[in-house]
């Protein structure tokens, strides 16, 4: 018995010695190891400066070689040769770090620019409202039961909740009825009939060129729209000034006050009246990003309203017309040969320059001209963004700023390229009375050149 209780014992040691054994080889779970003891863990490093700064990013490299005249010139020769190139064509390219231009083929001609328009409407609404203005939607009260919806230019309202992260949809008419609603409640009022002051923007609500296809890409200019007026089937509303409003009369419904009647227009409130609720948009330098990213036409002739107002002029389609190039002229860019017929690049009527276009672009890298410096980086970028989000992939990505135009007679590129060299290029190519059809192959000759243009070590 004494025996077997020994055996038993021993048995037992040589299991856990075993056990033991194993748990140090971390093969078995246990609290033993053989591994080296951890070290300590290391401090965070020191990070100079308040830390709370991105590292600045080096500039344009200033000792990179800039491409010789007579190759940028075979360029402009190359594209006209370009067998699907059947039209007439000028080319700039500027120096982006001096400003020089190093090629002027043509850049006086006035062509249609398409919708590369949009980069000097664009620099004129940062110039004449400055980067960091925002639209006001606004509501007055007129009476104990009466209140009155007063457009500002924001035609990118959301119907519903606005997305403060968001620049489409930054402001949303479900969040200005609410304000309204708890005002309203406030004061003991309970229901309320909803009028709409759109007189903001006076004339034609379509330039005169504009018919047929073009009233495909644009909602009629008013000051008032949800999503820029879009019909949510591929479309434009009618009326989107007057269904924005409609849209806002129903959340202030369902916000608890009631809305007696259907919304009608009125003249524009007396400006001693105080806002009982306002939303705002975006800053202006994401609008004009978006405006540009999207090429968005209904945007763009909000803007061209808006310089007008800002000047003094009408806010028509000749009053916006005049404030643009009025506004580039003061910026002391040459505007000689600048005809507009819109402020988006839509209208056939519409011919610059494509000297001009670049002379904006250098302006904008001027570091003397701060308010046009949201303008660049707006632009849609190669293989990433708007426009140009499937054009200039592989080594040219992420290196291409530019906003792209077509129409059915002409196809335009203006922006900068930062070439394989690190030299940053400033550019803008214009081709005009291309036959109807050719406008896609007009547009792969442009691509060719500016991958020329990024490739140079010339």
């Amino acid at each position: 018995m004494a025996r077997r209780r020994i055996a038993g014992v021993l048995a037992g040691v040589l299991v856990l010695g075993g056990y033991t054994a194993a748990d140090a080889a971390d093969v078995v779970p246990g609290v033993l190891t053989t591994d080296p003891v951890p070290a300590d863990p290391r401090p965070f490093p020191d990070i100079p400066g308040d830390g709370l700064r991105a590292p600045a990013v080096a500039g344009p490299d200033t000792e990179s070689p800039v491409p010789a005249a007579a190759a940028l010139e075979g360029m402009a020769d190359s594209l006209r040769a370009d067998h699907r190139m059947i039209g007439e064509a000028s080319v700039v390219v500027a120096d982006g770090v001096t400003g020089e231009v190093l090629l002027d083929s043509e850049g006086a001609t006035p062509r249609r620019p398409a919708s590369s328009l949009k980069v000097l409407t664009a620099a004129a609404a940062l110039a004449a409202l400055g980067p960091d203005r925002v639209l006001t939607t606004s509501v007055v009260q007129t009476g104990d039961d009466r209140v009155v919806l007063v457009a500002g230019g924001d035609v990118m309202l959301a119907a519903g909740q606005g997305d403060p992260a968001a620049v489409r949809g930054h402001a949303g008419l479900a969040d200005l009825a609410a304000a309204t609603a708890a005002e309203l409640t406030a004061q003991g009022v309970g229901e309320v009939s909803v009028s709409l002051a759109d007189g903001l923007f006076t004339g034609p609500v379509h330039a005169s060129g504009w018919s047929g296809l073009d009233l495909d890409f644009v909602m009629p200019v008013q000051p008032l729209a949800v999503d820029s007026g879009r019909d949510g089937a591929g479309g434009y509303l009618d009326d989107p000034a007057l269904e924005a409003a409609r849209t806002f009369a129903a959340a202030l419904a369902d916000a608890g006050v009631a809305v007696s009647g259907s919304v009608r227009r009125t003249p524009l409130p007396d400006d001693d009246l105080e806002p009982i609720a306002t939303v705002e948009s975006a800053p202006l330098a994401a609008v004009v990003r978006e405006a540009l990213r999207a090429s968005d036409n209904s945007v763009t002739e909000v803007l061209g309203r808006l310089v007008a107002i800002e000047r003094g002029g009408a806010a028509d389609f000749a009053g916006a017309t005049a404030a643009v190039r009025d506004q580039l002229a003061d910026l002391g860019l040459d505007v000689e040969g600048v005809t507009l017929a819109d402020t988006s690049g839509l209208s056939m009527d519409t011919t610059v320059p494509a000297r001009l276009l670049t002379d904006v672009l250098v302006a904008s890298l001027d570091p003397a001209r701060p308010e046009l410096a949201a303008l660049v980086p707006g632009l849609p970028v190669g293989n990433l963004d708007g426009t140009l989000a499937e054009r200039f992939t592989g080594d040219l990505a992420g290196r291409v700023r530019a906003k792209t135009g077509t129409l059915t007679v002409a196809s335009s590129l203006s922006g900068t390229v930062l070439t394989a060299d690190g030299r940053l290029l400033v550019f803008s190519v214009l081709t005009d009375d291309l036959p109807v059809g050719t406008t896609f192959q007009a547009r792969l000759a442009i691509d060719d050149l500016v991958r020329t243009l990024g490739a140079c070590g010339c």
